[in-house]
């Protein structure tokens, strides 16, 4: 029974460091650029786009289809940066679980 209590204690630690977790990742900013820097977009942890910086050297009314890619270039890039963010912090949670059975 000691075992089973050590275990529900893990469990609740645990659950405790991923809600703090996700509330720190979603306060955090990340970046993303794409043609050399033309185009940055910023997103949070909340996967959320929140702003747009475009330089005026790219923006050509003949060329628009390459302004795009580069918006959704840099839009992929930050949320690579946000994947790599959660996936290193719910990682390290995740190596918790060695302690309990079947993890």
């Amino acid at each position: 029974m000691k075992n089973m209590s050590k275990l529900l204690k893990q469990a609740q630690k645990m659950q405790s460091q991923v809600v703090k977790a996700q509330e720190e990742l979603q306060r955090k900013e990340f970046e993303g650029v794409a043609g050399g820097g033309m185009v940055k977009v910023v997103v949070n942890g909340k996967n959320e786009l929140s702003s747009i910086k475009i330089n005026r050297e790219v923006v050509d009314p003949e060329d628009v289809e390459m302004l795009e890619d580069l918006i959704v270039a840099a839009h992929q890039a930050a949320m690579e940066k946000v994947k790599e963010a959660s996936d290193s912090v719910f990682g390290s949670i995740q190596g918790g679980l060695s302690g309990f059975p079947g993890m």
